[in-house]
């Protein structure tokens, strides 16, 4: 299966604390580094490590930033020839601060806001040639759901990540084929009327929600809830744990896969990815992640 993801691309700023400052509160950092990044080229990463045929398409700017993180796609064997550059707009940029197992993310989009309806417009042929496509919320959002629209009249499969949190039209959730919020996110798209089990019931086998230590739950067709548990770690890095658990699900749920068996390597995958710096520095191979599995039968 050939996988498409239209996202954002960023370079990450991480800086390295004893923990996360308070509101106005400074605190003394270890390290600084620049580590690539963005939910979209996370996700694509991901993807490619665990076997997939995958594209990038997206924006980066005429800069160093843009040129480094082009290069690194490439090199993870990831088709970059739908990306365009951006004169006169930076490359976006994300400035994470890491601390006590947990992180703190601002984003600046830069070039990431140029992935407009034009720009689709201009790919879209070739981002028919995909079996899936999977997006995020690091580009404008008519966007993902002209794209979802789209592929929806195209008869392609979608997943949508709506992170970072922000509503999704009710016509937007019933075209995608899997939406994958956490439990704040769903809170935001769907309201907090119906507990989490009534609402997985009423998406069956298309709403995942991630649940962080608790793992991650579905509705089965049948009814049943399906909830696979985090896997035990010794967390790192807790950065790009969501894209990676995005990224192999969608690699496992394109080739038929059932549900179950998706989310249970797409949660092996998260918890191997928390164990190493850099969102996708700790991703794991397709071998890292079998071996785990073979391992915990």
């Amino acid at each position: 299966m050939k996988i498409a993801v239209v996202g954002s691309i960023n370079m990450d700023q991480t800086v390295i604390a004893e923990r996360i400052p308070l509101k106005g509160e400074t605190l003394m950092g270890s390290e600084l580094q620049y580590i690539p990044g963005g939910k979209g080229a996370n996700q694509a990463v991901a993807m490619a490590r665990l076997g997939a045929d995958v594209a990038m398409f997206g924006c980066v700017g005429n800069d160093d930033n843009g040129r480094k993180l082009t290069a690194k796609l490439k090199e993870e064997g990831i088709n970059t020839d739908g990306i365009k550059v951006i004169d006169g707009v930076p490359t976006g940029l994300a400035i994470i601060t890491l601390g006590d197992n947990d992180n703190t993310i601002v984003v600046v989009s830069g070039a990431n806001g140029c992935v407009d309806k034009a720009y689709v417009d201009e790919i879209k042929e070739e981002l028919f040639k995909y079996d899936m496509v999977v997006l995020q919320h690091e580009i404008p959002l008519n966007t993902v759901h002209y794209i979802i629209e789209l592929c929806y009249d195209r008869g392609i499969k979608t997943v949508l990540n709506p992170a970072p949190a922000a509503s999704v039209p009710k016509e937007i959730v019933d075209k995608v084929t899997y939406l994958t919020p956490n439990e704040h996110e769903a809170v935001l798209i769907f309201g907090n009327d119906k507990s989490t089990e009534e609402l997985l019931r009423t998406y069956p086998e298309k709403l995942v929600i991630t649940q962080g230590s608790k793992g991650v739950s579905t509705s089965l067709k049948s009814g049943e809830i399906l909830t696979v548990p985090s896997r035990k770690s010794k967390v790192v890095d807790t950065t790009g744990a969501g894209d990676t658990l995005n990224g192999a699900f969608a690699v496992r749920i394109s080739v038929n896969n059932s549900i179950k068996d998706a989310l249970t390597f797409a949660n092996t995958a998260a918890g191997l990815s928390v164990e190493k710096m850099g969102a996708q520095g700790g991703m794991p191979t397709l071998k890292e992640v079998e071996a785990e599995l073979e391992g915990n039968k």
